[in-house]
């Protein structure tokens, strides 16, 4: 049996630009990758990720004008929040205005080099290292 092959060393910068390229094709214009991220358990978990009180605290403005809103409508307004500032910001992906806004979540700016090559792994396949200028250190010399 063979050794498996290194993973490949890629830039933060593509492994960002691959998987939004990938997760653009699950979304729609009314659902939000975080929605998409809570009903199908993938990438950031979404919503799911938040339990009911930390929700309400990132949903404080929606809570204040709908103080008996249940976790479901909440949930649901908050994906219109998140498409809403994908219109405002012209930009394509809740991740993207989060790492701009850093309202519900810092967007690509919460993961971590690691967190990125698993999702590289789960979502597209591809089995990487990620750097962040996608190249490896050499280690420096003892002396």
């Amino acid at each position: 049996m063979g050794e498996s092959p290194s993973p490949r060393v890629v830039s933060r910068a593509w492994a960002i630009r691959s998987l939004r390229e990938f997760l653009l094709t699950l979304t729609d214009e009314d659902h939000s990758m975080c929605r998409v991220a809570t009903d199908r358990g993938i990438f950031c978990q979404g919503f799911r990720k938040l339990d009911d009180k930390e929700l309400r605290q990132h949903f404080a403005g929606i809570v204040e004008r709908r103080p008996a809103v249940n976790r479901w409508q909440l949930e649901a307004l908050g994906n219109q929040w998140e498409l809403a500032r994908q219109t405002v910001n012209r930009l394509p992906l809740a991740c993207d205005v989060e790492q701009k806004e850093h309202g519900t979540c810092g967007g690509w700016d919460d993961l971590s080099n690691e967190d990125l090559a698993r999702y590289c792994g789960e979502l597209l396949g591809q089995d990487v290292l990620v750097t962040p200028q996608g190249t490896l250190t050499p280690p420096a010399s003892a002396g």
